[in-house]
């Protein structure tokens, strides 16, 4: 460590200009991760707040749009229900639609059909929970979108009025819109597009996109035979996500973004220590020529390079927290996770002293006699 912290501060300049690349990679990091995190909340928070173990869609409907494709009978929730391990199955609607308030607030809404009561009603933080017919309960996100409790909310094209009877305290959204819970049977008249006043068919009423299993405490659910018996295609909850509008695409992309930003950071270190691993070159051969042993070189070396990562990369994180809490609330899909922000700051430093390992392997190569004839 002695040689390490000597040379960091001889060269300051120099370790300077290499931490404030790594730091800038970090502040990077951090965005990144907070913007994920944000559009994964903005894309499946809806999903994610249900307490679903797995959906089961129409058999053979497209997986990646499956939430928009699919349609079921309501049946097939009995037979599902009757499978071992299964504590809770009950039909689940879901469709996106356009509305308004009586202000004129156009808003668009994921209209989530569940049955009052049933494990998958939410209930409300605000006002009441849906009870009868034509009544919503909406994200919060709404509220913060211009809904508020007590409005009347029309749905486009079809004139259908829902009332605002509560909110919920956190973000509830599908595919970058706020979710909207109706009970089920008005869900099936708007699926059906049935108009207000106008006879709604009886097949109407026997419709759902999926079956929303919960399963029991400490149970392995048996999707294949629950399918077998339903008639059904079944995802797991974090399966389904990829059937929500853009998730694939957007998160495959941030995460790709990323996996280059790492070995990026280890290219950079690893460029840095092994240029200046051949400047020191002849430093390095007095040592060996004096005793200094190869590991102890090279335990020295990688003490610099993991002083110089972690002084970074912090400086970065904190500059990018305090940018990303300037983010947060400003209507981006942004959103700080601690135990992510801290996944990307240890493989950051990780990644990058394997990059620094890699160069500074260049150590056991120096000949100590070779080296010091040169300079005779």
């Amino acid at each position: 460590m002695f040689l390490a912290v000597r040379e960091l501060r001889f060269a300051r300049a120099r370790f300077g200009l290499m931490g404030s690349v790594v730091a800038l990679i970090a502040v990077l990091m951090v965005l990144l991760s907070g913007l994920s995190t944000g559009l994964v909340n903005d894309g499946v928070s809806g999903l994610q707040r249900l307490p679903v173990t797995a959906f089961a869609f129409a058999e053979g409907v497209q997986r990646d749009s499956a939430f928009s494709r699919s349609e079921i009978d309501t049946r097939a929730a009995s037979a599902w229900q009757g499978q071992d391990g299964v504590a809770e199955a009950e039909p689940f609607g879901n469709m996106l639609v356009n509305a308004r308030n009586g202000d004129g607030v156009q808003i668009d809404l994921a209209l989530f059909g569940v049955r009052p009561g049933s494990y998958l009603d939410p209930g409300a933080a605000t006002g009441e929970a849906m009870a009868g017919p034509g009544e919503t309960v909406v994200s919060s996100t709404a509220i913060d979108a211009g809904i508020a409790v007590g409005d009347t909310v029309v749905i486009d094209r079809l004139g259908t009025e829902l009332r605002v009877v509560g909110s919920l305290s956190e973000q509830h959204t599908f595919g970058h819109v706020d979710v909207a819970y109706v009970p089920l049977r008005t869900w099936q008249e708007i699926h059906a597009g049935s108009r207000p006043g106008e006879p709604v068919p009886d097949r109407a009423y026997s419709a759902a996109t999926a079956v929303a299993i919960a399963a029991e405490d400490g149970a392995d659910l048996d999707l294949g035979a629950g399918d077998r018996a339903a008639g059904t295609q079944s995802m797991t909850v974090e399966e389904s996500f990829g059937a929500s509008p853009g998730y694939t695409a957007e998160t495959s992309t941030l995460t790709l973004i990323q996996v280059f930003l790492y070995a990026i950071s280890a290219l950079v270190v690893g460029a840095f220590f092994t240029v200046w691993t051949i400047q020191r070159r002849h430093e390095l051969a007095v040592l060996r020529a004096i005793g200094a042993s190869t590991g102890y070189l090279l335990r020295d070396g990688l003490a610099q390079a993991l002083i110089l990562l972690v002084a970074a990369t912090s400086v970065g994180v904190a500059i990018g927290v305090g940018g990303g809490s300037l983010l947060d609330g400003s209507g981006m899909p942004f959103a700080l996770d601690p135990p992510a922000v801290l996944l990307a700051a240890v493989l950051l430093v990780t990644l990058g002293l394997l990059g620094a390992a890699t160069a500074i392997k260049r150590i056991t190569a120096v000949d100590p006699l070779t080296a010091l004839g040169g300079n005779r």
